[in-house]
């Protein structure tokens, strides 16, 4: 099974940024928005949101690190594009079709990384978390629960950095040991050398 990580955060905080350091051998982003990266180094790009389309790029991806920016926006445009159907069943077919993509994802090979990049949203107890639409995967699905990693995005003193710790108002979670630090620099290629040697598995380029 592949290895999943969420990275959740506030628009502006350094998601898509953290990508700037990976080379195009290390790398394919599914571009979910079709927006430009926010630096010039070009990597290769895939821009759909059609979860079809996605689930199909999953399995012909040969690069060992694959990330979804942002993942978030697979439920928005699903959302919008149906948002004059009335009923409850839009928001069970929103639910299903990402936990469905979640599922694929995991079944890639042992060597495969897949990152979920998404916005974070508060819940009704004040907790931080990854944001969806509806109800229906925070209340049955437990989203946090299918990844092995949760980061989130956080801008301290004017530093862009990853939490990797629990905050107790927060679902940020990681393996023992991986990571030294509550705090790391807002590196994707770092962590996902990190995440390598962790699990001693190849990949990195």
């Amino acid at each position: 099974m592949a290895i999943l990580v969420m990275i959740y955060g506030q628009s502006g905080t350094g998601k898509s940024t953290s990508l700037r350091n990976f080379e195009p051998d290390d790398v394919c982003i599914i571009n979910v928005s079709g927006k430009p990266l926010p630096f010039r180094k070009k990597l290769n790009t895939n821009n759909t949101d059609s979860y079809a389309q996605i689930l199909k790029n999953l399995k012909s991806i040969s690069k060992p690190s694959i990330v979804v920016d942002d993942a978030t926006y697979l439920m928005v445009n699903e959302f919008m594009r149906n948002a004059k159907v009335t009923g409850y069943q839009k928001y069970t077919d929103m639910a299903y079709n990402f936990n469905y993509l979640v599922d694929a994802a995991a079944q890639l090979p042992d060597d495969k990384i897949v990152y979920f990049m998404g916005h974070s949203d508060q819940a009704d107890d004040g907790r931080e978390h990854f944001k969806t639409i509806g109800k229906m995967l925070d209340n049955y699905v437990t989203l946090e629960g299918k990844f092995t990693i949760v980061l989130k995005t956080v801008v301290k003193d004017g530093e862009y950095m990853f939490s990797t710790q629990n905050n107790g108002q927060d679902t940020v979670k990681s393996p023992m040991g991986l990571f030294d630090h509550a705090m790391i620099p807002n590196d994707l290629k770092a962590v996902d050398s990190a995440i390598r040697s962790y699990y001693s598995i190849g990949g990195d380029g």
